[in-house]
C-alpha cells in the first residue's frame, strides 16, 4: 500500500526510528486496519510503503456449510458403489430394458459400427450397494434432509435401488450435472448455499461448485479431493455416503437425536405405541 500518510504519521528516512513511538503514543490510530505494524513499512523517497497485507474475509469452514444443509444429492457409480460395473447377458427371451433400448438406438444411428453392433441380446447390469448408505437416508430423511441422485449413466438397478431408498429426486442419463443440480433446488424450494452435492469424478466438479457444500468421497480422483470441503473416511460402496449424512448432522447437533428417533421407529414399543 502506498499513498497519502495519516494526519501526524511522521515521514521521511528517519521513520524507522521515529515510526514505533508514535505508535505507542497513538493507540487508537495503531489499532485502526489500515495501520499495519511498524516492520511492515519500509522507506522509499521520502514516502511510506507497507507490505502488511489486506486479508480476505475468511472461509466458511466445512463444518459451518454443513449446518445449512436440507438437500443431499450425490452421484451412483464411485459414489453409491464402489465404480465397477458387471454387465451379463440375459438368458433368451428376456425383456428389453431401457439401457438396451439406448444402446441399440446408438448402434442404429452410427449403422452398427464403433462397437455397438453386437447388441441383439439383452443385458443384465450388476452393482453393489452398501447398507449403511442405505440407513444414512433414513437418517437423512428424519432430520428434514431431501435426498437424491444425478447420475450420467441409465440403470434399471439404480432405479429398483433408488425406489427401494425412497429417494425424492432420481436424475439418470444427466451430462449437465450442475444444471441438473440447480433445477433441483429450485424444485425443493432452497438457496444452493442449503444444497450439498458428494461426488468422484470430474464430472461431478460443476455439481460440487455449485452448491454449499462439496464432498467427495475417499477414491475420489485429485482434482475432485482438492475442490472438497469435506473428504469421507470411508470409499465409494463402502459407506461413504454414511460419513457425508454422518458429518452433517454432526455438525447440525442432530446425530445423538436422529440416532435415537431411528432406533426408537424401529423398537417392539414403538410398534406397540404407534397401533
Amino acid at each position: 500500500m502506498e499513498g497519502n500518510t495519516p494526519a501526524g504519521l511522521p515521514t521521511g528516512r528517519d521513520l524507522p526510528e521515529v515510526l514505533p513511538a508514535w505508535l505507542a503514543k497513538n493507540r487508537s490510530l495503531a489499532s485502526l486496519p489500515w495501520c499495519p505494524a511498524p516492520a511492515a513499512y519500509r522507506i522509499s523517497s521520502g514516502t511510506y510503503r507497507t507490505t502488511a497485507r489486506i486479508h480476505a474475509m475468511p472461509k466458511l469452514s466445512a463444518h459451518s456449510r454443513a449446518r445449512k444443509i436440507k438437500l443431499l444429492l450425490f452421484d451412483v457409480d464411485g459414489v453409491l458403489t464402489d465404480g465397477k460395473l458387471f454387465i451379463f447377458p440375459a438368458p433368451p427371451g428376456t425383456e428389453q430394458s431401457v439401457l438396451d433400448q439406448r444402446e441399440k438406438e446408438q448402434s442404429a444411428r452410427h449403422g452398427g459400427q464403433g462397437g455397438f453392433g453386437f447388441h441383439s441380446q439383452s443385458m443384465i447390469e450388476a452393482k453393489g450397494f452398501h447398507a449403511h448408505d442405505g440407513t444414512s437416508i433414513s437418517l437423512a430423511r428424519l432430520a428434514g434432509i431431501k435426498t437424491g441422485l444425478i447420475t450420467k449413466r441409465i440403470s434399471e438397478t439404480v432405479a429398483l435401488r433408488a425406489r427401494d431408498l425412497k429417494l425424492e429426486y432420481v436424475r439418470q442419463g444427466v451430462d449437465d450435472k450442475r444444471t441438473c443440480f440447480e433445477e433441483i433446488v429450485r424444485q425443493a424450494g432452497l438457496q444452493l448455499e442449503e444444497a450439498c452435492f458428494v461426488g468422484d469424478d470430474i464430472i461431478d466438479l460443476p455439481a460440487m461448485r455449485a452448491g454449499g457444500l462439496a464432498i467427495a468421497v475417499k477414491n475420489a480422483r485429485a482434482e475432485v479431493k482438492r475442490e472438497a470441503h469435506y473428504i469421507t473416511p470411508h470409499a465409494g460402496g463402502d459407506g461413504a455416503l454414511r460419513d457425508a449424512v454422518e458429518f452433517i448432522l454432526k455438525a447440525q447437533g442432530k446425530w445423538k437425536k436422529i440416532v435415537e428417533a431411528y432406533i426408537g421407529e424401529r423398537s417392539p414399543t414403538a410398534a406397540v405405541k404407534n397401533k
